[in-house]
């Protein structure tokens, strides 16, 4: 044990975010500022990577193109003054399911008020994995629950060619607007984010997360972990944790048909271990489910580390009975 980086006591609950945590979608507060159709811009988001192919891309990713038909509405004077403090502004419109962010606080509580994982510093941290916006995100109601997010970013101006060598850079545009993509994530590369958790890489930056690490040697194990979310979209980070012990549960909007027409077929595919109402109350299905699951994951780690002090501490010796 002694030989270990980590001591493998945390629990990463891992979220996504729309129609997981939010009734729809974060663009939501964007497009009511600025007088957009939402619809229609996502009818137009839609149809751009026929129109890209045909101007000679040959490949378009679909999950991150709405990024791009946002810098031309901006461009085009239609989101004429969006900047990363608007996009946190407008974080603080959205409405949260029934339960959040209460529940935060009420899984963290199952470790922190029993004795037997304080012992073991047993701990609980939530993550937000989205193809949403991050600002967005960081300007909500959940932020101080959270203690990493993986989501696409802007980044208002870009130096000019030869900056390095300019004692004071220039920029194509003043700060005060979004102008370029700094970062994207889609539903593929949601599994990099899983395993920077993994290998502690998002905590600890000289940790490669492409560095060949054994498992014992990882900060949070895939055992330790639940992914919470909605959909089909989820399937890479299910696999993985469903391939490595994760634990496994979808959301579905209450009264939709087809929400949960959708999460139920996952759970007959094997995709998911379990799936119920996006409702995070106390008395809701889904709010058991996870209490229990944190509960059955705090309880292993305590097993684990029982057997392991077993196996490396000798039998006290003893007197023989006649």
């Amino acid at each position: 044990m002694s030989g270990k980086l980590f001591l493998q006591n945390i629990i990463a609950v891992i979220w996504d975010f729309d129609k997981t945590l939010i009734p729809g979608y974060m663009q939501e507060p964007l497009f009511r500022h600025y007088g957009v159709d939402g619809s229609e811009f996502w009818r137009e988001v839609g149809q751009l990577p026929e129109v890209y192919k045909r101007r000679g891309a040959g490949l378009v990713s679909r999950d991150t193109i709405y990024l791009n038909h946002i810098l031309t509405y901006v461009r085009h004077g239609i989101f004429k003054d969006l900047s990363n403090e608007k996009l946190r502004e407008f974080g603080k419109e959205l409405t949260f399911y029934p339960g959040v962010p209460e529940i935060f606080q009420t899984i963290e509580g199952l470790v922190e008020d029993q004795e037997a994982f304080q012992k073991l510093e047993i701990t609980v941290e939530h993550y937000v994995i989205s193809t949403g916006l991050r600002q967005v995100i960081l300007g909500s109601a959940i932020e101080p629950y959270i203690t990493d997010t993986w989501a696409c970013e802007f980044t208002e101006g870009g130096p000019e060619p030869g900056y390095l060598s300019q004692r004071q850079p220039s920029f194509f545009e003043a700060t005060g607007r979004i102008t370029d993509v700094a970062y994207a994530i889609d539903n593929t590369t949601k599994t990099r984010a899983v395993f920077e958790i993994n290998k502690g890489s998002n905590k600890y930056p000289e940790i490669n997360v492409n560095s060949a690490i054994d498992h014992e040697h990882r900060r949070v194990p895939f055992k330790n972990m639940i992914y919470m979310a909605d959909g089909p979209s989820d399937v890479p980070v299910f696999s993985l944790l469903n391939q490595y012990g994760g634990k496994t549960f979808a959301v579905y909007k209450a009264g939709s048909e087809a929400e949960f027409s959708q999460v139920n077929e996952l759970q007959a595919q094997g995709r998911i271990q379990g799936f119920g109402e996006a409702d995070y109350r106390p008395h809701s299905h889904t709010s058991m489910w996870i209490r229990h699951a944190v509960r059955q994951v705090a309880d292993r780690i305590l097993e684990d580390r029982r057997r392991a002090l077993g196996d490396n501490t000798g039998k006290a010796p003893s007197h023989l009975d006649d």
